[in-house]
């Protein structure tokens, strides 16, 4: 395993639904000890605390929840994200699934510098594919996919490079996808692997075809994964609860067959809300699959006690 060069940073956004909590998980992640997790592994580790958004002018819209602020917020951790690139591996410690809209532009954005192709690999429950005009609860957290790969306008947002190809992304673990999401994903090239799939046939297989797509292209990999993945009943802390998730040693497979691509560019580890947390079991649990994502073998995992 070649010692990489990690760059924590904490996006406490918590304005991406109504429920609140997230703005708590970056230092739940410190707390558990993410830091020296990778220090352990032979990872150098430099923390630059928590971003913080532009100004921006809270007024109300009749529809989406705290529009002005998530859009600064995107804002901040584009640029947030792109700066951390010429440091090393960016890790962010959120917050709501919105600030993936930030950090995989900001990915995009030092892709293209680099004349290489971007892959995303969405760990969560949802798609997050909604529009502003598509999404019913206004929860803006519902949206970074659909604005990333430009599927309608999203004015203030930054403007996109390009959008994010459908064939560049990879949905693994759905199981809560609303009926215009499953719609408009039906017509895209975006692999979807839902739980039923991984139940009949396994979690490794289509991962590893799209791991390879992404090595033979010559591509950067950006991981997004949300607590939701997991099943709530390893994973408690998270607002947006769907039983029947990835188990734990699914999770780690997962986290240990990216490590083994020797892919991944980026990471984000979000939706992480302590306040529905039982004795940081979840927080703890997320370091361990960043972890094994960075090179932690089966032998290697500490025994928790709770």
């Amino acid at each position: 395993m070649t010692p990489r060069h990690c760059i924590l940073q904490g996006a406490p956004l918590d304005c991406g639904k109504i429920r609140r909590g997230c703005v708590m998980g970056p230092d739940a992640y410190r707390t558990a000890g993410l830091a020296e997790a990778l220090n352990s592994l032979g990872h150098t580790v430099t923390d630059i605390g928590n971003i913080t958004p532009g100004p921006f002018t809270d007024t109300p819209h009749p529809k989406l929840h705290r529009l002005s602020e998530t859009i600064a917020w995107t804002h901040a951790l584009a640029n947030a994200t792109e700066a951390a690139f010429t440091e090393g591996l960016p890790i962010t410690m959120g917050g709501d699934h919105a600030l993936a809209a930030g950090t995989v532009l900001g990915a995009m954005r030092h892709a293209a510098k680099q004349d290489r192709p971007l892959f995303v690999l969405w760990l969560d429950a949802h798609s997050d594919f909604h529009t502003l005009e598509s999404t019913d609860s206004g929860n803006l957290h519902g949206t970074p996919m659909g604005y990333l790969t430009g599927r309608s306008d999203f004015p203030d947002w930054p403007a996109l490079p390009a959008p994010l190809p459908y064939e560049n992304i990879a949905m693994i673990g759905l199981r809560s996808v609303d009926p215009a999401e499953r719609e408009a994903l039906q017509d895209t090239a975006i692999t979807r692997v839902d739980m039923r799939e991984i139940d009949e046939s396994g979690i490794a297989r289509p991962l590893a075809v799209f791991l390879e797509r992404v090595a033979e292209a010559g591509g950067m990999l950006h991981v997004s994964l949300d607590v939701d993945f997991l099943d709530p009943a390893a994973a408690p802390a998270v607002g947006t609860t769907v039983p029947g998730g990835a188990t734990v040693r699914e999770g780690h497979l997962v986290m240990e067959m990216v490590n083994d691509s020797g892919l991944m560019t980026s990471l984000d580890l979000v939706e992480l809300n302590p306040f529905l947390d039982e004795r940081g079991r979840t927080a703890r649990l997320m370091v361990d699959l960043a972890a094994s994502a960075l090179g932690r073998n089966v032998f290697d995992r500490p025994t928790r006690a709770y």
